[in-house]
Formats: C-alpha cells, sequence, structure tokens
C-alpha cells in the first residue's frame, strides 16, 4: 500500500512570502489595534503621578501608590459604585446572558425559512440603535408622561413611576440591554445551530426522544463551547455596565442608586480633574478583568473545552 510523504514543514519566512497578500490585508487593523489600543496602554503611567494636563506625563509630580489608596480606606462614594458595578454584573450574568440562547433556540425551531428570515431581522435592529435612541424610546413607553401612563389615565387607574425610581433602575437598565442587543447576540448560536448534523434528531426520534430530550441531549451540547467562550469573555467584560446607557439617565434616579464603576471614573476622575485616581481604579479594573478571564479560561480547560485560547 502507498503512502503519500508529508510535505516538509515550511520557514517562516517561506510562510510570509506564501501568504503575503493576505498579511497586507491585516496590516492596517493591527495598526488600528496598536495604535488606539496598546499604545494608550503606555497612559496608565499617570495612575502613579498627580497628573497634571499642563505640565503632561514627564512634568506632573510621581506619587507612587497614593492613588490607589481610594481602592484601600473605602471612600464611600468608591465602595457605593463597586456595590452597583458587582449587583448589576450579577443580573445581568443571570438575565441577559441567557436571553440570546434561548432566542437562537426559538428561532431555529421554526419551521418556515422565511418566517425565521423575518424574526431574525426584526430581531437585529434594535442593536443598530445608539443608546440616546433606546433611553428615549423607553422614555416615551414608561415615562411620566409616556405611553403606558397616558393609557392609564384614561382608563382611570393608577399612573407607574418606572422610569426615574431607584428600586426599578437595575431591572429599567437589564431590560434596556435585552431589547438592544439579544437578537445580535443571536447570531453567533444560530450558527452553530446550524453545523448540527439533522441525522442526530432523526435517530433520537427514532429512538422515542421527545421535543425535550432532542433539546438537552442534542442541541444544547452543540452549542455548550461557544456558550462557554462567550461566557469567557463576558466575564472579562463584566465591570463594564454600559456607561453611555447609565449617564444618560443617572441624574433620573441619582448617584445612589445608579453609581458604578465607570461613572464613578467619569465624575470623580475625570469631570473632578482628579486624573491619576481616574486612571488608578481603570488601570485595577483592567487586572481584576485579565484575572477573570484567565481563570474563567483554565476552568473551561478543566472541563475539556478549548477556551479562549490554549495555555
Amino acid at each position: 500500500m502507498s503512502s503519500v510523504a508529508a510535505r516538509p514543514r515550511l520557514g517562516w519566512r517561506a510562510r510570509l512570502r506564501r501568504d503575503r497578500v493576505l498579511v497586507l490585508m491585516a496590516v492596517p487593523g493591527i495598526a488600528a489595534l496598536l495604535l488606539f489600543h496598546y499604545l494608550p496602554l503606555l497612559g496608565n503611567v499617570i495612575a502613579f503621578e498627580d497628573y497634571q494636563p499642563f505640565l503632561g506625563i514627564l512634568g506632573s509630580e510621581w506619587v507612587g501608590l497614593e492613588k490607589f489608596s481610594i481602592l484601600v480606606n473605602g471612600d464611600p462614594a468608591f465602595v457605593n459604585a463597586v456595590k452597583n458595578t458587582l449587583v448589576l454584573t450579577l443580573v445581568q450574568v443571570i438575565f441577559v446572558f441567557p436571553a440570546p440562547i434561548m432566542l437562537a433556540l426559538m428561532i431555529n425551531s421554526l419551521m418556515s425559512d422565511r418566517l425565521r428570515r423575518i424574526v431574525q431581522n426584526v430581531l437585529y435592529l434594535p442593536h443598530f440603535l445608539s443608546w440616546v435612541v433606546v433611553v428615549a424610546i423607553f422614555q416615551q413607553l414608561l415615562g411620566g408622561s409616556g405611553l403606558l401612563n397616558s393609557f392609564l389615565r384614561s382608563r382611570g387607574a393608577e399612573t407607574l413611576e418606572i422610569i426615574g425610581n431607584p428600586d426599578l433602575f437595575i431591572g429599567l437598565l437589564t431590560s434596556q440591554v435585552v431589547w438592544k442587543d439579544s437578537g445580535w447576540a443571536t447570531i453567533l448560536f444560530l450558527a452553530a445551530l446550524s453545523q448540527v448534523d439533522q441525522s442526530l434528531y432523526e435517530a433520537s426520534a427514532i429512538d422515542g426522544a421527545s421535543r425535550s430530550r432532542q433539546l438537552w441531549h442534542v442541541t444544547l451540547p452543540a452549542l455548550k463551547g461557544v456558550i462557554i467562550l462567550l461566557l469567557i469573555l463576558r466575564l472579562g467584560d463584566s465591570l463594564n455596565v454600559g456607561f453611555e446607557q447609565i449617564i444618560l439617565q443617572q441624574k433620573a434616579v441619582g448617584s445612589e442608586a445608579s453609581e458604578v464603576i465607570d461613572t464613578y471614573v467619569f465624575n470623580y476622575g475625570i469631570l473632578g480633574s482628579d486624573w491619576g485616581t481616574s486612571a488608578a481604579v481603570g488601570l485595577v479594573k483592567g487586572v481584576i478583568a485579565t484575572i477573570l478571564v484567565v481563570g474563567a479560561n483554565k476552568v473551561a480547560h478543566v472541563f475539556g473545552e478549548d477556551g479562549v485560547y490554549r495555555a
């Protein structure tokens, strides 16, 4: 029996010549990534300085870890921001993260391709709206003079205080995120579902499996890798809970209910001209996010999944 000789392994120079067109196409993206994402990381040095814009980084006084004292001294405003951030993160992981999975399963169950495309397009549209528009829509629907309360007044019923109610603020934010981004997030899950071998469903149906058993034993295992990957990435971004969305609605509910780490950095660091403190808080937040991603990736490896990367 003849055997095919193994191809010699190409060196990096040969691979570079072979793929030179692809490399040239990637150069603008790599340059933008370095220029706008990695180069600005050098500015984190102001977290160790009493930074003054008119003096610049080189001219500002070096203060060491003084700006990090807010993290250990228990500043009430900062503690409140951390508490709100963690609560909002937990709520969004529980309610926002599973929403696109359930939407993808519902869309995938639609038998008509035409109906499926129509539903997908309708669900994608809110993603392309800015948060200014989304907040305005919710105010027109749920505000004091909004559609809901106008309807209740016309029926002689008591109106509801939703917009501007601190007790409902986290629920309001979560519902806005679900409405805006869940449809767009279904793309990856629908792509994974399209790769499932249909013969698996046929074989399970022959074995007497119900739709729920097929969902549990065929569909969800096909999504497991994508779910774990996105959950790891979500953990890395968990402390970013929507700066623009919150800052647009903060005045209506007050800082006690709405202050998160990003708005704290903006209000006390940038508006308050305490640049070093804002950089220190941002730097610590970035380090925590990195630890969460690395830790979650290790856990994924323990369960036999690739995660974001293989060590």
